[in-house]
């Protein structure tokens, strides 16, 4: 290697002891440890890319589903109703991140068919309006949002809610709203039969098993409201939805509440983010392993170099010099061992739809069955700031490792190491 030549002597002794001896099996042993360093590091820094990865897949993935049926942002009174919606839908629109807007009335009931009751969540909606802020109107799988008609008392169903009543398009259910009826006989519970025409299936069961749509007259006919609960919006970029309500905020009148998609869910996504940082913390765990073995490596190296260590001192190396030789010796290891793992794990995350098929179909199985799991694949989402955080931490662990073994090679006595050669 010519180039090795225009080198400062400190590198070109520390690349050379990188590699493999020829004269010595004993080199040839510590070199065989050291890649085992530099593979223990890139398997590592690969399956901590891979596993982020994945687990920023299953985050977008339940995430998109939970925004195919909530809003980017609601807009509501504090009063519980928003009669002047118009004017607000008009006002909201004024802000260049607002696409869509569509009112609503948000409630709960009961829901009963023969003895099968359930608590539900119903949702009054403009069945024109709707698609402009949710796909729900897109994943109805049986019927058609469309029949949600005025006076009609029609209903769509959540799949898992529409199962656990055991009803199909074309049966009756009976809402149960809280807010009683007073009559002589005290107050009893107000009901209502609505028409099953529209079952959807969102993907997330929360939503599936407890959310039903009916129009939003009928809503305000049930549960006595004289105007929508407030409005849904859809903005441009959903990421941005907490910068979007605040700017809103600013403009709306007071006596309105925004509250983006993020706050709705806060409690999940905070699990999700802690579940993240645990996974990561423990993951670097492997990397460190692997640095503590470039440690043993580096430390057998300095023992078995301590001639030329000797030689070196003889010859006016400073002990600055012998550190350094072991530091680019141990970094080079670092380095090399963190870009076969990026490399690796960026490979495998970016093919991720292809590799598990591939070794499902291999070994006969399913890591995820459909008849247990509603995502049926392993979803991959790589970002590149976590590569970027990932390489960084497995090369400043490798580098810490290389501190110890470098400050002991540097204060090798040239006497003492040269008494038996």
């Amino acid at each position: 290697m010519s180039f090795l030549k225009n080198l400062p002597f400190e590198w070109q002794v520390g690349i050379r002891y990188t590699r493999a001896g020829k004269r010595s099996g004993r080199n040839s042993f510590i070199s065989f440890i050291s890649l085992i360093s530099m593979a223990g590091i890139a398997l590592g820094v690969a399956a901590l890319i891979v596993v982020l990865s994945v687990m920023n897949g299953f985050q977008k993935e339940v995430r998109d589903r939970m925004l195919s049926v909530l809003a980017h942002i609601e807009v509501f009174d504090a009063n519980g109703s928003m009669p002047d919606w118009k004017l607000v839908a008009k006002d909201v629109f004024k802000d260049k991140e607002v696409i869509g807007a569509a009112p609503y009335v948000a409630a709960q009931a009961m829901m009963s068919r023969g003895e099968t009751l359930r608590g539900v969540v119903i949702r009054g909606v403009l069945p024109a309006e709707e698609p402009k802020v949710s796909d729900v109107a897109k994943q109805v799988r049986q019927g058609s949002f469309s029949d949600l008609k005025s006076g009609e008392f029609n209903i769509v169903l959540g799949g898992e809610l529409a199962r656990g009543l055991h009803v199909g398009i074309g049966d009756k259910v009976t809402l149960i709203a809280p807010q009683g009826q007073v009559t002589p006989a005290g107050v009893l519970p107000r009901l209502k039969q609505f028409t099953v025409v529209g079952i959807f299936e969102a993907g997330h069961y929360e939503f599936d098993s407890t959310l039903a749509f009916i129009h939003i007259d009928d809503a305000e006919t049930m549960f006595r409201m004289d105007a929508p609960s407030g409005l849904r919006l859809r903005i441009v970029d959903m990421l941005q939805a907490p910068q979007v309500a605040n700017d809103l905020a600013r403009m709306l009148p007071s006596n309105l509440y925004l509250r983006d998609w993020s706050q709705q869910n806060s409690n999940w996504f905070a699990a999700v983010k802690t579940e993240k940082r645990m996974m990561f913390i423990i993951l670097t765990l492997i990397i460190a392993v692997a640095a503590f073995n470039l440690v043993s490596t580096l430390v057998m190296t300095v023992t078995d170099k301590q001639a030329d260590i000797a030689i070196l001192r003889t010859l006016g190396a400073s002990p600055l010099s012998i550190m350094k030789i072991f530091m680019i010796q141990g970094a080079l290891v670092g380095l090399i061992g963190t870009a076969a793992g990026v490399g690796f794990g960026v490979l495998v995350a970016s093919n991720i739809e292809v590799i598990v098929p591939f070794i499902e179909h291999l070994l006969h199985v399913q890591f995820l069955p459909k008849s247990v799991y509603v995502i049926s694949e392993l979803p991959s989402d790589l970002r590149w700031p976590d590569v970027g955080t990932i390489g960084g931490v497995a090369v400043i662990l490798a580098f810490l490792a290389t501190l110890y073994p470098s400050w002991w090679a540097s204060n090798v006595k040239p006497a003492e190491a040269l008494r038996y050669e």
